[in-house]
């Protein structure tokens, strides 16, 4: 399923290569600069033993025309099951963008294999009308009624708002979709570029 997914082009491997070493090594001095504070209520919470948490996220970059969508699925113990940096459509909000990165993100934990789903975001108005029993009236209400659509094939869910702490692996994810040329994604592999943050999550647990 996922093969069309890990395919690269010749011509951008090694352009990919050298930005993920860069990011790798930038996140590894981030981890030395900034010690983990062990208090820090805003820190990511792993999901039950049972079931698997997917943060996501948006960037909407106005002088490119253009939006990106940002996802992570980690286990309870916090390790990386799957990941996925792609290209979004034009918004003109960035609640629209945040509206359709959650609808893709569910598509694409769904299409991995996942049933069990705690969803998360640090946008509390897209929470809130995706946690909605009500039928969303707003201009974006089809977005809204197809992601609950979408939730209610689940096994299990459970829809959480977090701050940006929480979901901070998938907000750097978004803030580096400027150098991403494709579609990126990882099953069971953690994306370079944030290896550092999600070592800091893990020490949190």
């Amino acid at each position: 399923m996922f093969s069309n997914y890990l395919s690269v082009r010749p011509d951008t491997l090694n352009q990919r290569a050298a930005e993920f070493l860069e990011d790798y090594r930038q996140a590894q001095e981030q981890l030395v600069a900034e010690p983990v504070m062990q208090n820090n209520r805003e820190a990511w919470k792993p999901p039950p033993e049972s079931a698997f948490k997917l943060n996501f996220d948006a960037a909407v970059f106005s002088e490119v025309n253009r939006s990106d969508v940002r996802a992570i699925i980690c286990n309870y113990k916090g390790e990386v099951m799957a990941a996925m940096s792609a290209r979004g459509p034009t918004v003109h909000c960035s609640e629209e963008g945040e509206l359709l990165a959650c609808r893709k993100a569910i598509e694409f934990g769904i299409d991995a294999g996942f049933s069990k789903l705690v969803i998360e975001g640090d946008n509390v108005n897209v929470i809130k009308a995706i946690s909605s029993q009500t039928a969303s009236l707003s201009l974006l209400g089809n977005v809204v009624e197809d992601i609950k659509h979408l939730i209610r094939d689940l096994q299990w869910e459970s829809i959480s708002h977090t701050r940006r702490n929480g979901n901070k692996v998938a907000h750097v994810l978004a803030q580096h979709a400027r150098i991403i040329v494709e579609d990126l994604y990882w099953i069971e592999d953690s994306p370079p570029l944030v290896v550092g943050h999600l070592y800091q999550d893990l020490c949190l647990l």
